[in-house]
């Protein structure tokens, strides 16, 4: 007996779509060998940034896109092309930008302290215990002395 689909349970198919593959720059015009000198070519496979363009892209085959990326770098080793390419675009303005422009100077200071700081009360107390507290010294034969408290404001 036949198993029927339950239609709740099946998973949508994805919908995979492939464009017209695109025929490489080399397979057009008969190039069997890219010349690192030839730099009208190779900027075909360069972006504007000076990276080499993909295969999906620039859609030469796996051998292709070794002997392009090869002569690129030979054409960069040898200061025919850039490595890196520096692009700057312009910001555009903000639509309906509401804040103030940015003043100059320092930024504002707080006008009260920050929340749960009790005031200098805790650090007096931790004041008085690093002048109570005695480190213990250990010599070279193991006895251990105790020196004297030596005041935390320094030397005297």
């Amino acid at each position: 007996m036949a198993r029927k689909s339950n239609s709740r349970r099946a998973k949508p198919k994805k919908v995979t779509r492939r464009g017209k593959k695109k025929i490489s720059a080399l397979t057009i015009g008969k190039i069997e060998y890219v010349d690192y000198k030839d730099i009208d070519l190779l900027r075909k496979f360069v972006s504007e940034r000076a990276k080499i363009k993909a295969r999906r892209i620039s859609g030469n085959d796996a051998g292709q896109q070794r002997h392009v990326a090869r002569a690129v770098k030979n054409a960069r080793e040898m200061a025919l092309i850039p490595y890196t390419n520096r692009v700057t675009t312009q910001r555009r303005e903000r639509r309906g930008d509401d804040r103030a422009p940015r003043a100059d100077g320092p930024p504002p200071r707080p006008t009260a302290p920050p929340p749960g700081s009790t005031g200098d009360a805790e650090f007096e107390a931790v004041d008085e215990m690093t002048l109570d507290a005695v480190d213990l010294v250990t010599d070279d034969n193991g006895s251990s002395e105790a020196p004297e408290a030596v005041p935390a404001g320094g030397d005297q």
